[in-house]
């Protein structure tokens, strides 16, 4: 009998780790579509890049305004200031992040006054992200902010520019594979703080910019839930080679959930039978003393 009871737990066991294969074969496995999508950018490693220029002392690089004058990145020292990096030939997810920034600095004004820190929008695709063409593109948004500047980079300085904000990007063959970051610098030209994803939250703005206002020092969270959800946000576009338009990638957020959504089901399943084990031994025990 109970040699019985033990080969019908060992079956029912055997069988739940055979499900418990299979779950993370489909879980390691790429999603249907997936792995014919053009991926110009390790996450992992555009991650660490970014990460690891928090801290930095931007150097002294010298940008062309909307209308062709020089200046230097120093000239913004001072204040706060908000960099994002854009190139004005893409049509979906830089115009679509400019907008959510946009909101989310028009909210902060309200809060926290209007010249209290300043935003600058970099074009890297060099030539085509010339003065006129970044001209262009804020009044196509309406960006009409006097805190807010648009700045063209000598082609040369492009590789060291983005190198010292931790910015990555790849070219492809519908554009170019970026990080989506907006990097927060303090008064003395440090970057203190990136923040990532297509939808700029006027929270995850506010909250470095009042501290830095506050004179209050901002210390990185290098917690493994924080990587985890700036690798999420850092990548979460790619390009389909099949129509050239970029598109929100929820590949990795699926698999993280559907992961932990089995992890959670199969522990439940193991609790189950250690109960049923154990009750039926306290049966047994039970019916030999009688």
């Amino acid at each position: 009998m109970m040699v019985a009871f033990g080969l019908s737990i060992f079956s029912r066991l055997r069988g739940g780790a055979a499900v418990c294969g299979l779950g993370l074969a489909l879980l390691m496995a790429p999603a249907p579509g997936h792995a014919d999508t053009v991926v110009g950018l390790d996450a992992g490693r555009a991650l660490h890049l970014s990460r690891a220029a928090v801290g930095r002392q931007i150097g002294e690089h010298i940008l062309r305004d909307r209308q062709g004058r020089p200046t230097p990145l120093s000239s913004f020292r001072g204040k706060p200031l908000l960099v994002s990096f854009i190139y004005t030939g893409c049509f979906q997810i830089c115009p679509a992040t400019t907008r959510s920034l946009q909101e989310a600095v028009m909210d902060l004004q309200k809060s926290l006054g209007a010249s209290q820190f300043n935003i600058v929008s970099i074009g890297f695709n060099q030539p085509a992200d010339s003065p006129q063409a970044l001209k262009a593109f804020a009044t196509q948004y309406g960006i009409t902010a006097p805190n807010w500047d648009f700045l063209s980079p000598p082609g040369a300085i492009v590789p060291e520019l983005t190198a010292d904000f931790g910015f990555a990007y790849a070219e492809t063959p519908a554009g170019f594979d970026h990080v989506l970051q907006v990097s927060v610098l303090d008064a003395e030209g440090r970057i203190v703080h990136q923040i990532y994803g297509e939808d700029v939250a006027a929270g995850a703005l506010g909250e470095p910019l009042k501290m830095l206002l506050a004179g209050m020092p901002l210390s990185p969270s290098n917690s493994m839930f924080d990587n985890l959800v700036d690798r999420i946000r850092i990548m979460c576009t790619v390009v389909d080679p099949r129509t050239g338009a970029y598109r929100v990638d929820y590949t990795l957020p699926i698999q993280i959930a559907g992961g932990a959504t089995f992890f959670v089901l199969m522990m439940i399943f193991f609790v189950n039978e250690w109960r049923a084990s154990r009750r039926g031994l306290h049966k047994k025990r039970g019916r030999s003393t009688a």
